[in-house]
């Protein structure tokens, strides 16, 4: 199945599982939601209005190092202090995610400049999803390079994922930029749409979903010939609540490696930073092991953040936040902000 932003909606609602856990309580984590009363039941005779009241509950996922990069798994609600644009804000609900329900999305880029990496890339995904996915979670596994394309919806089945894994191939296409009509020499290979596949997982994919959502991508960051820019991309990231880990993998022996006009790293950690994931960087072929082992162990080693914002405009923007640890000798990975409600 192909995804593009201007193809239509997929479908991914899945099984009861997750019905279930959202109807068990769960409205925490999945952003702003509206309470609605209703003192009398409506009847032939009377009617009493019914009153919504909107509350703006903003969940945050953190994780917290010492300066030695060192997990700390055991703080407490007292140890935090959260602030929006600059006002504190009284952290209601907290709890330690070790546990809790994940949606992974895999997303493998398959352009010619991940051709000597892509079988390493394939045999530690398997090994990730192997070691990480419990039964409560679901994943799905999506390539990117001139197409967009799923090719293993929302499962928990590890050998379905598997195999999804080994069906990505390289799929290198024409030149000249490709079908979107770019400006790249026509014997430059084309192309990597990285910014379409992270819009489409989080905008398509993630968007409905509740509870702890993560895109894992694979990919040197490297993006040619997507038709959203990297800040729509970003901004649908942050608008379905999904953290975005990066494992920056190259092939050092692919032609123009990194050259002059090479700006992945600053995407990738624009796309992490932004979104409270963060981008492993992979010199080695023992790195890439090394990487999704620290991703699986930063995501059981989570805490969750709930508070109602002090702000009650429904107006849509960005507001940013700021998690500290009163223990200075502690540093906390989170998001950087999130959308306002518009309604």
């Amino acid at each position: 199945m192909k995804l593009r932003a201007w193809y239509p909606q997929i479908a991914t609602r899945r099984a009861c599982q997750r019905a279930l856990w959202l109807v068990a309580g769960i409205a925490l984590l999945a952003g702003p939601f509206v309470l609605r009363s209703q003192e009398n039941p409506p009847s032939s005779q009377s009617q009493t209005p019914t009153v919504k009241v909107a509350i703006n509950v903003v969940n945050v996922l953190a994780i917290v190092k010492d300066k030695k990069g060192h997990l700390i798994p055991d703080l407490n609600k007292d140890d935090f202090e959260v602030s929006e644009d600059g006002v504190p804000q009284e952290i209601r609900y907290f709890s330690k995610q070790a546990d809790a329900p994940l949606t992974l999305g895999i997303l493998v880029d398959t352009s010619p400049s991940q051709q000597r990496v892509l079988p390493l890339e394939q045999e530690e995904g398997k090994a990730f999803i192997e070691q990480v996915l419990r039964p409560k979670d679901m994943a799905f596994v999506l390539h990117f390079d001139l197409d967009v394309e799923l090719l293993q919806d929302f499962t928990g089945d590890k050998k379905l994922l598997a195999k999804a894994i080994d069906e990505t191939v390289i799929n290198g296409g024409g030149g000249g930029g490709g079908p979107t009509g770019g400006t790249f020499p026509d014997d430059r290979p084309c192309c990597t749409y990285l910014y379409d596949a992270v819009y489409l997982s989080s905008n398509e994919q993630l968007r409905n979903e509740v509870g702890r959502k993560v895109i894992i991508l694979l990919t040197d960051g490297e993006d040619e010939g997507s038709k959203v820019k990297v800040e729509t991309a970003l901004e649908a990231s942050q608008k379905s609540d999904v953290m975005i880990y990066s494992l920056d993998i190259s092939d050092r022996m692919f032609p123009g490696y990194r050259g002059m006009f090479f700006s992945g790293d600053a995407v990738l950690r624009k796309l992490s930073d932004d979104t409270g994931g963060r981008v492993i960087h992979i010199g080695s072929p023992k790195d890439v092991s090394k990487g999704f082992q620290e991703i699986a162990d930063e995501l059981r080693t989570q805490y969750s953040f709930g508070y109602v914002s002090s702000n009650t405009r429904t107006d849509g923007g960005f507001r940013k936040l700021q998690l500290r640890v009163r223990n200075q000798n502690y540093k906390v990975q989170a998001r950087r902000g999130y959308y306002a409600p518009t309604e």
